[in-house]
């Protein structure tokens, strides 16, 4: 049972590392403002959080199985503690490897994700300020005298 989670821990931790260059991918997508591209690595990560979500479950039912056994893991172990518990010590010793890696990849893939958060609302926001530009309206509101939000409303004009 200490293998299988060695295993999916490993697997999981391979995910996230291919959810990150991913992410990097997107990145290169957001900058040069490539949607094909941007529209594809969208569909790849839908399918990066599946694989993430099925490994997650079975993680999730291996420690259960593995904890009851164990009378010293509650809910609040934390994995580390959960790990030295293991039978041998190589176990133990590989467990807390992928662990590191594992905080590692994920930490990566959110600070990527994070950034590419950043530059997607960037590109939003100059494309609606294009788009304001060329239709002479205000789709957001602005701020006027004293921080007070003042909301421009384009009036139609039916002259011929």
């Amino acid at each position: 049972m200490w293998q299988q989670l060695i295993e999916v821990l490993d697997k999981i931790c391979k995910v996230y590392d291919d959810l990150a260059n991913l992410g990097e991918k997107k990145r290169d997508a957001l900058v040069i403002v490539d949607m094909d591209a941007l529209s594809k690595i969208l569909d790849q990560e839908q399918i990066i959080a599946a694989k993430i979500q099925k490994l997650e479950q079975q993680r999730g039912a291996i420690l259960l199985e593995l904890s009851k056994d164990n009378p010293k893991v509650s809910s609040n172990t934390k994995a580390e503690d959960f790990y030295k518990t293991a039978p041998t010590q190589y176990v133990t010793k590989k467990l807390m490897e992928i662990h590191s890696k594992l905080t590692q990849n994920v930490n990566r893939t959110l600070k990527i994700s994070e950034n590419n958060q950043i530059l997607a609302q960037t590109a939003l926001d100059a494309i609606t300020f294009k788009l304001n530009r060329l239709g002479g309206a205000f789709i957001e509101p602005t701020y006027g005298n004293k921080g007070a939000i003042v909301t421009h409303q384009k009036k139609f004009d039916y002259q011929a």
